[in-house]
């Protein structure tokens, strides 16, 4: 008999999930990435608007993180057009569409797409019905469509009150499975109302999530949005996500030890405000039932930006490392003991 390997469901989408499965796919475990299908921005808005088609891009990403391809192939489905009718549009976007249309179904296509691709593990969308997340303002108004949470400045000065969907959709029967079948449900790094509360809001993923066994671990962004997670502490990370679970159910919480770079710090308060890095009181708050593990996630290279990709302005520049956020998570998996691991592990 082979080994049994334990199976991780990861909850998100966009470039959090991409760096969290980056570093997943080197160890030897069954991976399954639930992705958001309310991305409405960009190249992929664009697509879903004229070709009755589902959102791409955040799926594209999960696929190139687990793809075990060459490096060609893998910078191919990143490749952005730079001028014509396409400008703006990466290769993987318009590939993903395409197979769609030809296999008669979105999750038909990202199936042949990860053959094509020789992903390690799977990507799921959340749902094949048209999500379309509404946006509940502190003043009582609401915007619709997940592009606004980046670029409407409304959000900004006002805040979020509350996200939901209108109309309902179903969950991928697939989707349901891993869940149910999962040794560890990892959540985040990621937009926190545009990837990750989105899947929430599909019912019976969070249902399935309260039920389930698993170890839940969420992992906690190194920013704050203004408007969206303006002054969140960890605390309201756990929180916000296990009102919209419906239930506590996440017990651990990797948060990142190391400091970040002066330059960078100045350069994100610029645009978010003073205080927008997250900061961590070690000081244990009893009230928690979630424990908090701090490591080095941090990666302190600025990413280089694409200067075709319609949204690369609204993308983070203070990000987690993939090699070290899987290590964090790979000795969550093994180990249960919380007093073990603060004792010298990380």
């Amino acid at each position: 008999m082979g080994e049994i390997r334990k199976k991780i469901v990861t909850i998100g989408g966009g470039t959090g999930s991409f760096t969290l499965l980056s570093g997943l796919k080197k160890y030897p475990v069954d991976i399954s990435a639930i992705v958001s299908m309310a991305d409405d921005g960009g190249s992929t808005g664009v697509l879903r608007d004229e070709l009755g088609v589902l959102p791409p891009g955040d799926v594209r990403q999960c696929l190139v993180a687990l793809s075990e391809s060459s490096e060609t192939l893998r910078e191919l489905m990143g490749y952005r057009f730079e001028e014509g009718g396409l400008k703006g549009h990466s290769f993987g976007n318009l590939f993903l569409s395409a197979l769609e249309k030809v296999e008669g179904s979105f999750s038909r296509g990202v199936e042949e797409a990860s053959k094509i691709l020789n992903i390690k593990g799977e990507v799921i969308p959340v749902s094949e019905d048209s999500m379309k997340l509404h946006i509940g303002l502190k003043n009582g108004k609401v915007l619709i469509g997940e592009n606004n949470l980046d670029h409407n400045e409304e959000i900004r000065k006002i805040g979020i009150e509350k996200v939901f969907l209108k109309p309902r959709v179903s969950a991928c029967k697939k989707a349901l499975e891993k869940i149910r079948q999962a040794d560890m449900i990892v959540i985040g790094p990621g937009d926190m109302y545009g990837s990750i509360l989105p899947i929430f809001l599909v019912r019976e993923i969070a249902d399935a999530i309260r039920k389930s066994k698993a170890k839940i671990v969420f992992n906690c962004n190194l920013t704050n949005k203004r408007g969206q997670t303006e002054n969140f502490t960890i605390d309201d990370y756990v929180r916000v996500a296990e009102e919209y679970i419906g239930k506590k159910k996440i017990g651990y919480v990797t948060f990142n030890s190391k400091r970040i770079p002066a330059d960078l710090v100045r350069k994100y308060e610029s645009h978010e405000g003073k205080g927008s890095v997250i900061k961590f009181h070690a000081g244990y708050d009893r009230r928690r039932s979630f424990r908090v593990v701090t490591a080095d996630v941090l990666n302190a290279n600025e990413p280089a930006r694409n200067k075709n990709d319609l949204i690369s302005a609204s993308r983070a520049f203070i990000r987690h490392d993939s090699d070290k956020l899987a290590k964090v998570i790979m000795m969550l998996l093994e180990i249960g003991d919380y007093e073990k691991i603060i004792k010298g592990i990380f």
